[in-house]
């Protein structure tokens, strides 16, 4: 009777042990997830890499004059991102601390060549639109500086993360640009044009257009962060 008692016991003191696990696991998991929708929403939101860290701004200026070409420019440059991001974490405990920055640059440059090959293999056109920025992917101080600042001090999973978020914050903050510039500088819409040329703003297309855009795009964030701030003062007084 008593060792039935004692069996019991242990077996219930075994269920609650396992119980008590895959609570901690899911408790795990959910921080994972958490940690990682943070992560994404950060480079996406707060840490824009185009209107809040001002990185990038080459390409951003260049490749914006229509929404096909930042799109193919944002895609790509995303892929690079992650790619980079994943390998340079999981190296990063072997990489020689004089050797870093050669290192992240041959590695960014394997991804940049995979995708420059594969653009000009299949997507001809676009690849005569971008033209020299592509191979310039290389040193982009988007990339350079998420492996240096992020991807070399985190974990595979947080800098899969950080790419994730970065790539699509680029790509947002790209195609927003383009789609202003192409509406006003040509009267279309991903080369499909919706209003008559007599309306159309060359200047929008030009470099000074791009500039123009860029710094009221900004201009409107600033004032819109201004405008929470002061709310938020308000609310706590």
């Amino acid at each position: 009777m008593e060792d039935r008692k004692s069996r019991k016991k242990l077996n219930n003191d075994n269920d609650n042990a396992n119980n008590n696990i895959s609570n901690e696991e899911q408790n795990n998991i959910t921080i994972k997830n958490n940690n990682f929708i943070n992560i994404v929403y950060n480079g996406l939101i707060k840490e824009n890499p185009i209107f809040v860290l001002m990185l990038g701004m080459c390409p951003t200026l260049a490749t914006s004059t229509s929404l096909s070409n930042a799109l193919g420019m944002g895609i790509a440059t995303t892929f690079v991102l992650i790619m980079s991001n994943v390998i340079i974490s999981l190296l990063r405990n072997i990489i020689p601390e004089k050797m870093r920055i050669p290192s992240y640059i041959v590695i960014v440059a394997t991804f940049v060549t995979i995708v420059q090959l594969l653009m000009q293999a299949y997507f001809s056109n676009l690849y005569n639109a971008l033209g020299i920025y592509i191979p310039l992917i290389v040193v982009n101080c988007i990339i350079l500086g998420r492996a240096e600042s992020f991807a070399s001090k985190n974990s595979v999973f947080d800098s899969l993360a950080d790419g994730i978020g970065m790539g699509i914050g680029f790509t947002v903050g790209l195609s927003l640009i383009s789609i202003i510039r192409e509406f006003l500088g040509k009267g279309s819409f991903y080369n499909i044009p919706i209003a008559p040329s007599d309306y159309n703003i060359t200047i929008f297309v030009l470099a000074p257009g791009a500039f123009l855009v860029l710094a009221f795009i900004i201009a409107i964030q600033n004032f819109l962060n201004l405008k929470n701030d002061v709310k938020n003062t308000n609310t706590n007084c």
